[in-house]
């Protein structure tokens, strides 16, 4: 199922969806991702303050996978900034 995400309310609620019908509870989850329980409960309840990095751990872990669409006419520039930051890579030794 795809589900469009335009703000952190809206991960909240399928982190919450998923994570229940996946019959974990939000210490489990906290715990295997490495938050604090009251992170996960933040972001389930849609805190804008919340790390992102920590919220795609959250969902990494459940098996949620976040899509964006965007317009054609920014594909060029996508292609031009991820060889960019291929190279950077590359040049680090990454």
């Amino acid at each position: 199922m795809k589900k469009t995400v335009d703000s952190v309310s809206d991960i909240g609620t399928v982190l919450r969806a998923v994570r229940k019908s996946s019959g974990i509870r939000i210490d489990d989850l906290a715990g295997m991702v490495g938050v604090s329980k009251q992170f996960a409960s933040d972001v389930e309840n849609g805190k804008d303050t919340v790390q992102m990095g920590r919220v795609f751990r959250l969902l990494r872990e459940l098996g949620v996978r976040v899509s964006v669409e965007f317009h054609d006419s920014a594909a060029g520039e996508l292609e031009r900034l991820a060889q960019r930051a291929a190279q950077k890579r590359d040049a680090d030794g990454e």
